[in-house]
């Protein structure tokens, strides 16, 4: 952390909106972004692993650490663009280490774009909340690496309430539309494939992955749209293009597949319906539709079914483990503070674990449990101290 992707440095440049604090910023930053690393489960138990001294090793002696009211009293009036920063350099840090130097499948630097909820709660609330009746709540569209390699977050965009009309909140596709404009102006020619669920099987969704120039797959399921309502029939009235027997988990995969022109997209895409068998007998289908016109039907197939990796990696893995769904703090600017302290901590285990340790991989729970058994039996050195001065 501190020497290969200098996190001490950028948060030494963070700043917050508090008038003479008596924690400076990079001091309570620091402290909250080992929490979501260490994956403590709440701020009550940071309090008490405070007060027990379980940090005296990484910080200079004699320095006292803030306490819960004031980490909440500082995330609150956070410069997120700081903790984006941070970010940000994690993966340009990453892409200079050639991390996806062979791209993350066949070749291909492949994205997943989803939505999920944060930190619901019937007791705590702010302006930013989402509600449902009584129930308060985040929700936001979220961009990770799939396929190969470490699962890395590579950014995300909370949705707006209250922007669609007067009562309506904004929709997803909006977030992701805003989210995919943002990345590719901060990471230039890191991402060859976008992959969606059928939330963004549209026209609207096509054409601004079009636009800036990225190869775009999403599934297609019951659709109002004409122009598939008719490549459907005509596919399902086709002979097999393909037949595979050899794929892992499977007795027998057939793929079809069309190329046909949707309403209001100008460019021409691909239809692609996968029938798979199982050995149980069971069948299931899955369709898509995409823009990549030469790609090989396998890696198309391996891309589709690589989009859970950002539902299992990140959202399942982080909500189960490190309080993604744990409503810390709200308030201000706290939310999205707190999500780029998460997803931080979450690119540093994911490279950690494949670049570091590619001999001997292990689980991330296990790797939490080492690190915790490391953080009480490590001696004090310079070297390892977190240094705000």
């Amino acid at each position: 952390m501190k020497n290969v992707y200098d996190i001490e440095n950028g948060i030494n440049k963070l700043s917050d909106g508090r008038v003479n604090p008596t924690y400076d910023t990079a001091q309570v930053i620091t402290l909250a972004l080992l929490v979501f690393l260490l994956r403590v489960k709440s701020f009550n138990e940071l309090n008490l692993m405070i007060k027990n001294n379980e940090f005296s090793k990484l910080f200079r002696r004699g320095k006292q650490l803030p306490l819960v009211d004031a980490i909440r009293d500082t995330l609150k009036v956070m410069d997120i663009k700081g903790l984006k920063q941070i970010n940000e350099y994690i993966i340009k840090k990453a892409i200079e280490n050639k991390v996806f130097e062979n791209g993350t499948i066949a070749g291909y630097t492949v994205v997943a774009i989803d939505g999920t909820k944060f930190f619901g709660s019937n007791k705590k609330s702010c302006p930013e909340c989402l509600r449902n009746k009584t129930h308060c709540f985040h929700s936001g569209a979220v961009m990770s690496t799939v396929g190969d390699g470490p699962k890395l977050v590579i950014d995300f965009e909370n949705y707006r309430p209250g922007q669609d009309s007067v009562s309506k909140d904004e929709g997803e596709q909006n977030v992701a539309k805003r989210l995919l404009t943002n990345v590719i102006s901060v990471h230039k020619k890191l991402i060859d494939v976008v992959v969606y669920d059928a939330l963004a099987c549209n026209s609207v969704w096509i054409n601004h992955c079009v636009k800036h120039d990225i190869e775009v797959i999403v599934r297609a399921k019951n659709n109002n749209n004409n122009s598939i309502r008719e490549v459907k029939k005509r596919v399902n009235r086709s002979e097999t293009v393909e037949v595979w027997t050899d794929e892992k988990g499977f007795e027998k995969i057939e793929v079809y597949e069309s190329v046909f022109t949707m309403d209001k997209v100008l460019e021409r895409l691909r239809f692609v319906k996968y029938t798979m068998k199982y050995p149980n007998k069971k069948r299931l289908q899955i369709m898509i539709v995409t823009t990549c016109m030469n790609m090989k039907l396998k890696t198309l197939f391996k891309i589709i079914r690589a989009r859970w990796d950002i539902e299992n990696s990140i959202f399942n893995n982080l909500k189960k483990e490190c309080g993604l769904k744990h409503c810390f703090v709200h308030g201000g600017k706290a939310v999205e503070a707190v999500l780029y302290l998460i997803f931080i901590a979450s690119n540093m285990m994911q490279l950690f674990l494949f670049r570091r340790l590619r001999k001997y991989f292990s689980t991330q729970r296990e790797i939490v449990r080492l690190l915790l058994k490391g953080l009480y039996i490590m001696k004090y050195k310079s070297e390892l101290v977190f240094n705000s001065t």
